[in-house]
């Protein structure tokens, strides 16, 4: 075990560092200084992120020149004519219908509250696990409005329908995780990065496996409580760092 995690703590030097950001999702946020931008272009780039990793950050570029790269101002700003070009705007199964709403619910929220960390705080518990409560609590609480469609409701994935909930846990690691490498963001104070849970893609997924990380045949919630209490026994106060040696080792190196 201690040879494994020798093995990881390398990879995560060798992936954590800022040559990682160009080809990846988080490169989006990293396109912004201001708190407000970097939370809501992340989590575009975030909830967008399946598919190829170019057309990923293609598409992202796409929607935030709609909102003349300036998302807080214009969430806060735009006028109803402002929302016609969303109208053409798809990626995979999210389309026009499902960014109306994303940018119509950020929009209310935004003008209540100045983060979007306040969002992922109505299930907070303190504890170690508490991020079932947190992203069941996000969940509700995003598709709370009266007008929230039923068909937009896949994109926001929630432990209570069993989701392993990929791309939350991965957003939640760029805002939350905090070191000097460059890469994580670390804006937001109030969530523990020993709170978080690995982001379990394909990847992940299939590396933490090879490694015995991963015993639990499907993969789901369960399993990426299973993969980051593994990893919480290399470094209990910072278990997903670990996330860039498997998703390095999966996509980089083809382990």
């Amino acid at each position: 075990m201690q040879d494994l995690k020798g093995f990881l703590d390398e990879k995560v030097e060798q992936y954590n560092r800022p040559g990682f950001i160009t080809l990846d999702p988080i490169s989006i946020p990293h396109r912004f200084s201001k708190k407000q931008d970097i939370e809501i272009s992340g989590f575009f780039a975030a909830i967008l992120a399946w598919g190829q990793r170019k057309t990923i950050i293609n598409k992202c570029i796409e929607l935030f020149e709609m909102m003349d790269n300036s998302p807080h101002d214009f969430l806060l700003n735009h006028q109803e004519d402002n929302l016609k070009p969303f109208l053409n705007f798809k990626h995979r199964t999210f389309n026009d219908v499902d960014t109306l709403y994303f940018i119509h619910f950020l929009r209310w929220f935004y003008k209540k509250y100045t983060s979007l960390e306040e969002a992922f705080l109505l299930g907070q518990t303190g504890g170690v696990d508490a991020m079932q409560s947190m992203l069941t609590k996000f969940q509700e609480f995003f598709f709370s409005l009266p007008d929230s469609p039923q068909r937009t409701r896949k994109h926001i994935a929630t432990p209570s329908r069993k989701a392993a909930c990929k791309r939350i846990n991965m957003y939640l690691r760029w805002m939350v995780r905090d070191d000097d490498k460059g890469v994580d963001f670390g804006l937001w104070k109030r969530i523990s990065p020993t709170q978080l849970i690995c982001p379990c893609d394909l990847h992940v997924d299939r590396v933490g496996r090879k490694l015995g990380l991963i015993t639990r045949k499907q993969t789901d919630w369960l399993t990426a409580l299973e993969l980051t209490a593994k990893l919480r026994e290399f470094d209990a106060a910072d278990p997903v760092k670990y996330d860039f040696a498997l998703f390095g080792l999966g996509v980089e190196e083809k382990f």
